[in-house]
């Protein structure tokens, strides 16, 4: 009888054992889960940080998004956005014509949404690598030519592409404020 009592206690012993093992391998394996769910969150938040805020300005997007991509006002510093609006009469060899509320509407979203107003990573890059200069255009920003340095220009010349300046050409998701190398698509 002992000896049945003893393995009966050695049964009970391995089963709570192995029940204390098993406990402990679910929550590792939801531990896991987590820190997965943890990850993708984290990732979304570097996303976030390093995105531009999309256009919320309707009169902007209309206006200036009825001949190029309406680019994110975080993409250059307030000074540019001013020599830009007053310079309009002669904007990169074309004249717009904005009526004065218009333009002061356009000129308070560029201004309150510039890249110095801005928290977001590329911002900060760009802002840095200007050193206080104020460029008319994305596409002389250092920051930006270093990051498009391994581009080929017969790639721009494809009519696919047509410009340096044609972000959304590339970067499928810059409507959205994201334009990370992983998620650009050269196109044929």
């Amino acid at each position: 009888m002992n000896r049945t009592l003893s393995k009966n206690i050695l049964g009970i012993t391995l089963l709570i054992i192995f029940a204390a093992l098993a406990e402990t391998t679910v929550a590792d394996d939801n531990g896991k889960r987590h820190q997965h769910r943890e990850r993708r969150h984290n990732d979304d938040n570097h996303h976030r940080e390093r995105a531009l805020k999309p256009v919320s300005n309707a009169t902007y997007a209309d206006q200036c998004g009825a001949c190029h991509f309406a680019y994110q006002p975080e993409l250059l510093p307030v000074g540019s956005w001013e020599k830009i609006l007053g310079g309009i009469d002669d904007h990169f060899g074309e004249a717009v014509d904005l009526d004065p509320d218009t333009r002061s509407e356009i000129a308070g979203y560029l201004s309150s949404n510039a890249a110095n107003t801005s928290s977001a990573e590329l911002s900060r890059k760009i802002l840095k690598s200007l050193d206080g200069r104020t460029p008319l255009r994305i596409t002389d920003i250092p920051y930006i030519r270093k990051e498009h340095h391994e581009i080929a220009a017969q790639v721009v010349k494809r009519p696919s592409v047509g410009s340096w300046s044609n972000c959304i050409a590339c970067h499928r998701t810059a409507e959205n404020g994201v334009y990370d190398d992983d998620r650009v698509s050269i196109p044929e």
